[in-house]
């Protein structure tokens, strides 16, 4: 196969990405927007010795599956991978997604997973599902600016500002932005040269009580003091206002901080709020427009749903720090959308792929909006982590709560619980539960939704899982010689990368009766309930929740429980009857080799797998792969192979 040939190929299969895979005369080629069914010209556009890239160049004939995409920038974009495909098609997809990577990676049987999991479950409206979204900015060939989504492997933004997966009110918002950068003058953030201000627009909405929050990352680290730039002051990034006697205080030459705590003056109760008037409220001079949950009024709950209105805006920079040129005018825009609850600045001055800075400012409102899933109300700031789809989170956390098997006295640990999503929900019936994630603004929200849920068996530590639960055991051992520190139930529901080993292990020496584990990556979850299963734990259920529809992601949980020793039993063999090192023991050759396929497309052989292997100091077992001669030749693993036997070597732990 050649560069540029034309080609003409019936897809059999699809990627992990949502690719097409089609063979002609044994060669493999992967296209991009072709479905299952679908007999295509495709031309190739990257060939290796035995696979290859090819474009979509007319399709010859239509897959039963193809469906007319919704939204017309589809192909273009990379968020919906897998659009063109209709939705019972890609449920079957995802499924068998997900038992592919669970045999393939986990040792699994095919006949033992169709014992285990049920059929996956879907959604009854795949579109306009998203209650969040992060908009890039950009500016177009005539210097205008744009937002949307980047083009697939890109960071060309496609301009579109309705998104078909979005709620309909994110158009509405991302229009005034763009008018009101045009009006101004003010720019996007420049990748390249790091030059703009506007980076993105971040948008959460509640679908349960219908709140709003709009978040601006904005290409700065501190905010300007109205135009004054040569403000003479010990606390300037603490400063409120321009002038000092704009505040309502007698010592209002101390009273530079906001938050009341810092203010020292005997009136500093008093000079919280920049204008007062704003809050509907009988004691507002104690109002703190920030800090809504702690206002000492009769009206705080219509001061927090953010019926403040706009009065006052018209004067100055919002809340006296201007971090975008005019802002009481965008602001004042975006504050009249009905909801709108919660408008604030991120600022990330950093030359990085990152979206979010590492705090937040609010201009208007709270600093937060809030939600329900099932019964518990749930408080969300800009940087925290909360499931895009509510509808479909209740059913994951509902099949949570069953695997759980709670009936009031149980300890609980919920590992990356994030704002206290299923921490909350599980403290409705376990006995105390125990929440730990590394993001401290997140744990601040776990700790406040608590206390508005009247939940007081929940508690929450800052701090990494792998790090705080083996430390928690180790501490428990020494301070109770003898015991071991034990946990009714586990449930974790980490990032893509799946659990720490460190973490894993402590989880099954902690031998709680039951692991729930939330994956949101299929092959890190293969690997992670291998390695549990090897350690005293067999899968029960499974189910695979499809939350992002439309593209190739997917959830599923599963439930591990301890093995009943009354019906199992221990063989023990020596290494030297196995003829297996430690490290081999960990993924058959034949594994690697999936594993490299399927990640790189690069075909790998044992000979070259046993000389990574000895590069990485993984003894081999005698006379395996040696030259016949002291004389002979082998060949030699090339450069990019060896990059991707060592990949698949440190997925499976070995290095």
């Amino acid at each position: 196969m050649q560069k540029n040939e034309s080609v003409t190929v019936t897809i059999q299969d699809m990627g992990v990405n949502g690719e097409g895979i089609g063979r002609v005369n044994g060669y493999t080629l992967f296209i991009k927007d072709a479905v299952i069914g679908d007999v295509v010209e495709a031309r190739v556009t990257k060939a290796k010795k035995n696979y290859g890239y090819a474009r979509l160049m007319n399709i010859i004939t239509p897959s039963e599956h193809r469906v007319e995409p919704v939204c017309k920038f589809a192909r273009k974009c990379g968020g919906c991978q897998i659009q063109e495909m209709s939705y019972e098609k890609q449920l079957e997809f995802k499924q068998n997604k997900v038992l592919g990577n669970l045999e393939r990676i986990g040792g699994f049987s095919r006949d033992r997973l169709s014992e285990v999991f049920g059929p996956i479950i879907g959604m009854e409206k795949p579109f306009g599902y998203r209650n969040k979204a992060q908009f890039p900015f950009g500016t177009d060939k005539n210097g205008q600016p744009i937002t949307g989504f980047y083009a697939g492997r890109t960071h060309d933004i496609i301009a579109n500002t309705d998104c078909a997966l979005g709620v309909g009110v994110n158009r509405e918002i991302l229009e005034i932005v763009l008018a009101f950068m045009k009006k101004y003058g003010v720019r996007s953030y420049d990748e390249k040269t790091g030059e703009g201000l506007i980076r993105h627009v971040l948008i959460r909405y509640g679908f349960a009580t219908k709140e709003i929050m709009v978040c601006v990352v904005v290409n700065r680290g501190k905010a300007e003091f109205g135009n004054c730039e040569e403000l003479d002051c010990k606390n300037r990034e603490k400063a409120e206002c321009r002038k000092r006697e704009e505040l309502n205080c007698e010592n209002g030459e101390k009273a530079e901080c906001r938050n009341c705590e810092e203010l020292n003056c005997e009136n500093g109760e008093k000079a919280e709020c920049r204008n007062c008037e704003e809050l509907n409220c009988e004691n507002r001079e104690k109002a703190d427009c920030g800090n809504c949950d702690k206002m000492d009024c009769e009206k705080l709950d219509r001061v927090n749903r953010g019926n403040r209105g706009t009065k006052g805006l018209e004067s100055g920079s919002v809340m006296g720090l201007r971090w975008i040129p005019h802002q009481e005018v965008l602001v004042e825009e975006l504050a009249r959308i009905p909801g709108m609850t919660s408008i604030t600045v991120s600022p990330n001055p950093r030359q990085t792929n990152v979206i979010m800075g590492e705090r937040y400012e609010v201009l208007w409102g709270q600093p937060f909006i809030t939600d329900y899933i099932g019964a518990v109300k749930y408080q969300i700031s800009p940087l925290s982590f909360y499931q895009v789809n509510p509808m479909q989170t209740e059913k994951l956390y509902g099949l949570a709560m069953e695997y759980a098997d709670l009936k009031g006295e149980e300890t609980v640990w919920d590992l990356y619980c994030g704002i206290g999503t299923i921490s909350l929900f599980l403290a409705q019936k376990a006995g105390k539960v125990y929440g730990v994630e590394i993001v401290p603004q997140a744990v601040e929200d776990a700790r406040r939704n608590a206390e508005i849920n009247g939940i007081e068996n929940a508690e929450f530590y800052v701090g990494k899982a792998e790090e705080v639960l083996p430390g928690y055991y180790q501490r428990y051992e020494k301070e109770h010689p003898g015991e071991r520190a034990h946990a009714d139930v586990i449930v974790v529901d980490p990032p893509r990368k799946g659990c720490d080993e460190g973490l894993l292990k402590t989880m099954a020496d902690m031998q709680p009766e039951r692991i729930v584990y939330v994956s949101c990556d299929s092959a890190t979850l293969a690997r992670d309930l291998r390695y549990l299963c090897e350690r005293g734990y067999e899968v029960k259920k499974g189910r695979v929740v499809d939350q992002f529809g439309m593209s190739v992601h997917v959830e599923t949980v599963c439930l591990l429980s301890k093995l009943n020793v009354e019906h199992h039993i221990e063989v023990e063999l020596t290494m030297d009857e196995l003829d297996l090192t430690a490290a081999e023991s960990k993924a058959t050759y034949e594994e690697i080799k999936n594993y490299v396929l399927e990640h790189t497309g690069l075909k790998v052989s044992n000979l070259y797998i046993a000389q990574i292997k000895q590069k990485c100091g993984i003894i081999e077992r005698a006379n395996y792969n040696l030259p016949k001669s002291e004389n002979s030749r082998q060949p030699k693993c090339p450069p990019e192979k060896e990059v991707a036997i060592r990949e698949a070597l440190e997925y499976f732990r070995m290095i």
